[in-house]
């Protein structure tokens, strides 16, 4: 299947980081389809040759094992192409109009790794160029849009012009092999199914920390922060892999069905719980691998007398059958004391004890998304010393538990060569397949949920401070335990 793959804002840090590699991974696993094109498309003026040059010298950043030798660069140097475009311009639409159809690819992808403010008058563009048949497919990175309303608008405008099967609104997330295992563990299974429900299950946690600042992203996310820049996609997809029911198939719609009745089922925001249950924070200075660092507001980029918030904590729960009354813990932020990010599942104690137990043991299990990636199950066992000694004499306790920990390393498992999330999403595009791509109803009602929040902290003051490689403010220690519950380090 022949294929051109246009990527626009081709020479911008997304282009180099993520996509670049991801397609270079599909080239070397022998995934990516015979026959095909990428276009980088930006405003530098640069030549073919310029462009593969400027995209090998990027790939010296990439870990090692990862990184092309230089004849496997070669060979994919020889599908990397450029072309010079002002995205205001319209003779610059026809000149990639001309480009593609001179070619006539079965498949179109437009993969647009630019701003979303510059969303709508792309697509308008591509569609005014006569380049929205049926063969082309649109991805759209978020976050789409900056609220409910500026979602819609892009929403209302990209449908203006083109199907909804065409629209892939990526989010990486969900091509994490750990989340696609969350899928495959809940429904391709009949273990842990019967026990995924309130009455087994006391809370559940979601972290994803990162021990970096916002390095050189700073303007970019001076105007975005935490809660949109991971909350209203990245943790609510999560919690929609982990709450929603089975769907009746494999089908996108199917799938997407249900993760919608999660969104929808979330607890609304009051003016009584957002106090309570929604923490925001910006780190100060403080202390990360061992060096001094500073603060936020000391970032390039960043407004001396910036608000917004570089953490995230926020309890809630899905108001449904299945999961009425059991906690649903978030956090996210940034110069956090680790990179980490996992979702726990805490069980309920056995209903009458008939053993010792350490104190805070807990059955419990841990979904790996990064950097480990699998799944662990922590137990309790038979410990093997059930005798406590006193001076030269001893007495037996009796059967005393310990904890013990199953543990699944799929890079152990299954090989480091796996397919890694954006190599999965961009073959998925250019197979057409929407499973694990975000449905607009789905976007809408992740940003209703937010929008109190969003509003209630533009209104509000400061951003609580926590010092740089600590977990955050000591308020989303104190909101987990009014419920008598803890983070996993502090347990």
């Amino acid at each position: 299947m022949s294929f051109d793959l246009v990527l626009f804002g081709g020479t911008g840090d997304l282009a180099w980081r993520k996509l670049m590699p991801a397609l270079f991974q599909a080239f070397r696993h022998g995934s990516l389809p015979e026959g095909g094109r990428i276009i980088g498309v930006a405003r530098d003026d640069l030549s073919d040759d310029a462009y593969r040059e400027l995209i090998q010298s990027r790939f010296e950043a990439v870990e090692g094992a990862k990184r092309p030798t230089a004849e496997e660069f070669k060979e994919f140097a020889s599908l990397l192409h450029y072309l010079r475009m002002d995205l205001s311009k319209p003779e610059d639409y026809a000149r990639l109009a001309d480009l593609l159809k001179s070619r006539g690819a079965g498949t179109i992808v437009m993969y647009l790794a630019t701003a979303p403010a510059l969303f709508t008058q792309v697509v308008q563009q591509v569609a005014a160029a006569g380049l929205n048949g049926a063969q082309t497919r649109v991805v759209l990175e978020k976050p789409l849009g900056h609220d409910l309303a500026s979602n819609r608008q892009i929403n209302q405008a990209v449908r203006e012009v083109l199907a909804e099967h065409q629209i892939f609104r990526i989010d990486h997330y969900l091509g994490k092999p750990s989340v696609q295992n969350l899928f495959a563990m809940r429904f391709g299974n009949a273990l842990f199914e019967p026990i995924w429900r309130r009455e087994h299950i006391s809370n559940i946690q979601i972290t994803i920390a990162e021990d970096l600042g916002v390095e050189k992203r700073g303007a970019f996310y001076d105007k975005t922060g935490a809660l949109r820049d991971m909350v209203q996609n990245h943790a609510l997809q999560l919690v929609c892999a982990i709450g929603m029911e089975p769907p009746i198939n494999e089908h996108a719609d199917a799938i997407r069905d249900e993760k919608l009745k999660v969104l929808r089922s979330l607890k609304p925001w009051t003016s009584e719980t957002i106090p309570l249950h929604a923490i925001r924070g910006q780190y100060g200075a403080g202390t990360a691998y061992g060096k001094r660092v500073g603060g936020y507001r000391d970032e390039p980029g960043i407004d001396p007398e910036s608000r917004t918030e570089t953490f995230v904590a926020l309890r809630t729960e899905i108001a449904n059958w299945r999961w009425a009354g059991v906690p649903l813990y978030i956090r996210t932020g940034k110069r956090l004391a680790s990179r980490d990010a996992r979702i726990e599942v805490n069980f309920r104690p056995t209903p009458h004890a008939i053993f010792r137990s350490p104190p805070n043991a807990v059955n419990k299990l841990v979904i790996n998304l990064q950097p480990k990636d699998g799944l662990e199950l922590h137990m309790l066992a038979q410990a093997q010393n059930d005798r406590q000694r006193n001076g030269s004499s001893s007495r037996r306790l009796g059967p005393q538990l310990a904890p013990v920990q199953l543990d699944l390393d799929f890079d152990k498992r299954f090989g480091i060569e796996r397919v890694g999330a954006y190599e999965r999403l961009l073959l998925d595009v250019i197979d057409g397949r929407l499973n694990l791509f975000v449905r607009s109803d789905e976007q809408e009602e992740a940003w209703r949920w937010v929008e109190p929040l969003i509003d209630s902290w533009s209104a509000d003051g400061e951003p609580r401070s926590y010092a740089a490689g600590t977990w955050g403010p000591s308020a989303s220690s104190a909101m987990i335990a009014r419920d008598n519950n803890s983070w996993s380090e502090e347990q």
